[in-house]
């Protein structure tokens, strides 16, 4: 298929691709003329990495974000462009971690509006000058990008604000989210000018460009791609209520590392791809990963930090010094409290601000000597929830103000107009107390930048009259809802919500002992000090070499459309297995043996209606008219039903319940494969099960003759799950001296005899054709699931013992691509009918032209 980026919104919405011709043209490893690297691609890239390794040495990353780490303006005299690095944004600082070898081009859009006839000079100067690729955003589309689906659905969504009516976020508006499908194309095609797909790395950053990851998989299969979300990821209750769930979810599987500041925000990931993908993760070896389409996604848990070696320089600045000096002469004699957030709904400014009151109103005591320093940076986004932000933060702070106030003291002074990063730094280190009431926040760095700079150093210690060899202190308060605060353990944790609580944490801050704050400090600054952006960046790195570390070993290809795109990733031995060269082998060979599985093979999984159809039965009967073969149904189902549903396949050999039962056709009796001389362990199992069934909604019990199985494909899945892995440990402890096994499997617990298993049914079937002098030529077996794996064993096996023929042809074949004992896969059951079909036909025609059988052979079909 063809494997690139589509060139408009049109071409993803229907699905179509659209044609290339022409010569490839080849690009430099940096392209120094701005355009659409996809205008010029052709359909005979097999989209599975570059068209020649790189001859490049030196490691090279791409970092993606919403802004470029650049400062723009106007020159005064000639009106030219000025640019200079923004020394305060992350995408700058991470540069450090990275190492002098490893080179950086950066993505992404420019604050400032640029024209549309300065934009490729402006492009150019970027790249050669700052190694940036800007990515220019018509007003009106980023508009609808930033302010409409990034600010208006994302952004309140993912801090847990449900649009429950139009004030709350507005309903989904599908032309927002076109808009941001066509912004992340946009940006794809930016990374598409100057990548090299076989040696760099490219890390995206944050909710912004979350399907970007769709469109660089889709043109490059093998590319190296880390995505790193700086936001919260809400729980799958508040996540599910987004219509476009399940393609953001897809989008940022195509990633190979996914990252997140908290555990809490992983877990709601993996939960959100477990309920509506139906995609679970397994940990291993203390990295966790999630199975997609035979590729592994790594998830990383690892909270951002600070640029210490930024703040210290300014820290040095003889202008920090000099403002320290006017604040603690403007704040004599007074404790400072010091709050330094965004002016937004998700900050808690009110909050905190009630608390203070309540605090004055609590402890008349710290009147006049608390006052509380609220820094308002201006809001990120716009709308009426600022204006009301701002609305109630100016009447509360006039309030208590007014009620609490003297001349010459004001408990709360806010600051609401823009600082600079010297006079931020200077409020830190005066403020006995830094205080964090947000209600929802993805890191928040404030308590970082807090630590760091009341370590202060020498030339402020002597301007704040301190020791220098003496222990510094520091007491934080921070919300309990907020990305540091797991890592902030000496910290006093708090629900903003709950105003009292929040005011007797100030006045714990205020009253405990210096010594105590001293330990806190101490803890607290070994943990920031050691956690900084570089060490972020390059424990990010490492792991992101580590997850893309087989790409090259395999075998990969792209399936689906838009954003339902991914790539399939394979074992180079695990291949498909074709009509044509499974009917050519079948042509060849007089003693066949097939097993199929029935549930999930001949039927799909989770079916109500399990009851086999026609054209199953059909193809099944027409397979026994041939001598040559020797056909069986293995199955979980008990004896009762399969006699009852294949009662018109005479020919055809039954396997019950895994294997327990066997019937070679059917004229002959059930025999059992393995001996046993009561049932007791049953008294003992079903009881067990009960009690779990009663407790778990949705969970059935089945019970076979030989058999007992807990299933729990219709509960809730997290509980299920977590419940499963109970009754497993239950069941073992209480059934330990039975001769019993107990195994989990999708979606059930089963108990039942030791080594009774679907591989017994193959065992027999070729001893059975040995001990006829009838090697068998020609073996096909299909399932679906971990139970079939013992046949896929045993016959994989069996190719280098006597049971075979030295020419015997081979097929273990599973459904669905992913890791598993077999060499072949078909994609569905739909694809084993035809296949199967064909068996049949190629039997039919060969009965036409020899009409005198030649010898039988075998052929088990499995029927799980």
């Amino acid at each position: 298929m063809v494997s690139r980026s589509y060139s408009n919104l049109l071409d993803l919405a229907s699905g179509d691709s659209p044609s290339f011709g022409g010569e490839r043209k080849r690009f430099p490893r940096v392209a120094t003329v701005p355009g659409l690297l996809s205008e010029v691609d052709d359909e005979t890239c097999n989209s599975v990495g570059s068209e020649a390794p790189s001859s490049v040495s030196q490691e090279r990353m791409i970092i993606v974000g919403n802004q470029l780490p650049l400062r723009a303006h106007r020159n005064e005299d000639n009106g030219d462009w000025c640019f200079s690095w923004d020394e305060d944004s992350l995408l700058l600082q991470l540069k450090d971690g990275l190492g002098e070898d490893v080179e950086v081009i950066y993505v992404g859009c420019l604050k400032e509006q640029v024209a549309l006839n300065e934009q490729d000079d402006v492009a150019q100067t970027l790249l050669e000058t700052f190694k940036c690729v800007p990515a220019f955003i018509p007003p009106e589309l980023f508009t609808k990008f930033y302010h409409g689906f990034c600010k208006q659905h994302l952004w309140p969504l993912f801090h847990y604000m449900l649009p429950l009516s139009p004030d709350l976020g507005g309903r989904f508006d599908r032309s927002l989210w076109q808009a941001y499908v066509s912004v992340n194309k946009i940006f794809a095609d930016k990374v598409m000018e100057v990548i090299s797909p076989d040696d760099d790395y490219v890390w995206v950053h944050d909710y912004h460009l979350m399907v970007l990851p769709t469109f660089l998989r889709k043109r490059f299969n093998r590319v190296k791609l880390g995505f790193f979300l700086h936001s919260p990821f809400p729980s799958s209750e508040i996540y599910r209520t987004l219509p476009v769930r399940d393609e953001i979810l897809r989008a940022l599987l195509n990633s190979d590392l996914i990252g997140f500041h908290t555990f809490d925000y992983a877990r709601h990931f993996l939960s959100c791809c477990g309920r509506m993908l139906g995609l679970s993760y397994q940990s291993k070896r203390g990295y966790i990963g999630l199975e997609y389409y035979g590729r592994t996604v790594s998830i990383k848990i690892l909270p951002v930090g600070i640029h210490i070696g930024q703040l210290q320089s300014v820290l040095n600045l003889p202008e920090t010094a000099a403002k320290v000096a006017e604040l603690r002469a403007q704040f004599r004699g007074q404790t400072v409290m010091l709050g330094v957030d965004d002016m937004d709904i998700f900050k808690g400014i009110s909050l905190k601000l009630l608390a203070m009151e309540q605090l004055l109103m609590q402890h008349p005591e710290n009147r006049g000597e608390v006052v509380l320093v609220q820094i308002a940076n201006p809001a990120r986004g716009r709308g009426r929830d600022v204006q009301e932000v701002q609305s109630e933060t100016y009447a509360t702070v006039k309030r208590i103000n007014n009620r609490f106030g003297r001349p010459g003291y004001d408990p709360v002074v806010l600051i609401d107009t823009p600082l600079q990063l010297y006079e931020r730094i200077a409020y830190y280190v005066i403020a006995e107390c830094c205080l964090v009431t947000a209600v929802r926040d993805g890191m928040n760095l404030i308590p970082y930048e807090y630590i760091i700079c009341r370590q202060g150093n020498e030339k402020l210690d002597e301007t704040l009259g301190l020791d220098p060899s003496a222990p510094k202190k520091s007491m934080l308060v921070v919300s309990e809802f907020i990305g540091c605060s797991p890592s902030l353990s000496g910290a006093i944790r708090v629900n903003p919500w709950n105003i009292d609580a929040v005011a007797e944490a100030m006045d714990s801050a205020l009253i405990v002992s210096e010594a105590e704050k001293q330990l806190r400090h101490e803890k607290h600054y070994r943990y920031v000090s050691t956690h900084d952006v570089p060490y972020w960046a390059r424990s990010f790195l490492q792991d992101l070499e580590r997850a893309c570390g087989d790409h090259l070993r395999r075998r990969c290809w792209g399936i689906g459309f838009g954003l339902g795109f991914r790539v399939i990733a394979l074992d180079p031995n695990f291949r498909k297995l074709s009509v044509e060269h499974i009917v050519s082998a079948y042509r060849r060979t007089k003693n066949r043996a097939i097993l199929l599985d029935y549930d999930g093979t001949l039927m799909p999984t989770g079916s109500l209606n399990t009851t086999p159809n026609i054209e199953a039965v059909g193809i099944l009967n027409n397979l026994c008219q041939d001598p040559k073969n020797l056909v069986f149904l293995v199955s979980g189902k008990d004896r009762k039903i399969l006699t009852e549903w294949f009662s018109c396949c005479k020919k055809l050999g039954l396997a019950a319940e895994n294997g327990y039962f066997i019937r070679p056709n059917h004229d002959s009796d059930w025999e059992t494969c393995v001996s046993l001389p009561d049932f007791d362990w049953k008294q003992i199992a079903e009881p067990v099960m009960k009690l779990y069934t009663e407790t778990t909604d949705g969970s059935t019990i089945e019970t076979k003759e030989s058999a007992l199985v807990w299933n729990y494909l219709y509960a809730d899945p997290d509980f299920g799950f977590c419940q499963a892995k109970e009754l497993l440990d239950h069941l073992e402890s209480v059934l330990a001296n039975e001769p019993v096994s107990v195994k989990s499997g999708q979606h059930v617990v089963e108990v039942k005899p030791q080594g009774v298993n679907k591989g017994l049914v193959a065992e027999h079937l070729l001893t059975t054709m040995r001990q006829k002098g009838k090697l068998p030529d020609f073996v096909l077996c299909i399932g679906d699931d971990r139970s079939d794996e013992d046949m896929f064993e045993v016959i994989m096996h069996a190719k280098t013992s006597p049971r075979l023929s030295p020419v015997a042809e081979v097929f273990a074949c599973t459904v669905g691509q992913k890791p598993s004992k077999a060499k072949y896969y078909v994609e569905d059951r739909s694809e084993i009918l035809r296949m199967l079909q064909a068996l049949a036909n190629a039997s039919e025609q060969a009965a036409k032209t020899a009409p005198t059988p030649a010898s039988c052979g075998g052929l088990i079909i499995n029927r799980e």
